[in-house]
């Protein structure tokens, strides 16, 4: 992708991008609620699989995207796992007792709710999330530092982009050394600039007497009874399946 993100252009391409965004929050904060109350097997199974089909069918996010969504998300869970398996005593490290059966547990869970999440991240522009949570009464400061950071990760993408490719020209990363050394620079430049650009960002504000959010008008997406009714119908279908299974 160009200078996004690439699950924002997955959001804004999405079939599912015209769907009132308090519909797709039902849902997914449904299926979290799923993965998070029904056992590992199958339940965590089977919310995972939902929320992938309807990523990559009716909402017909591409397939790369979702897998390289899901990548880091699925690294730190095996990393989370993989703790609760080791135990250290004063014999050293050893299999923990019940180890397996606790990681497999944390694993289901953890896996069911990120995909959950990542539905509702490439269906739904950051542009339209941010008024349905002023809507569901979130504190505003909450939405507004969310809003900001929001903005900020754009120029902060920018950024980085721009110092790695001027110090790849002068042959920063042409040998292990170098890049070492680049990328050491790279992250305290990114790191001094995020810093800059808050403080004029804040002064700013400040000067013009910004003292609550900015707010815009955001677009009004109608609400849909069938969707709303399939949405529950499913989660109901989940739920009896998870549990009788």
């Amino acid at each position: 992708m160009s200078a996004g993100l690439a699950v924002d252009d997955a959001a804004w391409a999405s079939a599912w991008r015209t769907r009132a965004p308090l519909d797709k929050l039902a849902l997914c904060g449904g299926l979290v609620v799923c993965a998070l109350v029904l056992p590992a097997w199958p339940g965590s199974v089977l919310v995972a699989l939902t929320a992938v089909v309807l990523a990559l069918g009716p909402a017909r996010v591409p397939a790369r995207t979702f897998g390289r969504a899901v990548r880091w998300p699925l690294a730190f869970v095996a990393t989370s796992a993989l703790t609760a398996v080791v135990s250290v005593d004063g014999g050293g490290l050893g299999w923990a007792p019940g180890a397996a059966a606790r990681a497999g547990d944390l694993a289901g869970h953890s896996v069911a709710g990120g995909a959950a999440v990542l539905l509702l991240a490439t269906t739904t522009p950051m542009s339209d999330l941010l008024p349905a949570l002023r809507r569901l009464r979130v504190p505003a400061a909450v939405v507004e530092v969310a809003s900001v950071t929001y903005r900020l990760l754009f120029v902060l993408l920018g950024s980085l982009r721009t110092i790695r490719e001027a110090q790849a020209d002068r042959m920063g990363y042409s040998s292990v050394r170098r890049s070492y050394r680049s990328s050491g620079a790279l992250a305290a430049a990114v790191l001094t600039r995020s810093f800059d650009r808050a403080r004029r960002m804040q002064e700013g504000l400040a000067g013009r007497g910004m003292e609550t959010g900015l707010r815009v008008l955001p677009e009004a997406l109608p609400s849909s009874p069938a969707f709303l009714a399939a949405s529950a119908a499913g989660l109901a279908a989940l739920l009896t399946v998870g549990w009788v299974a």
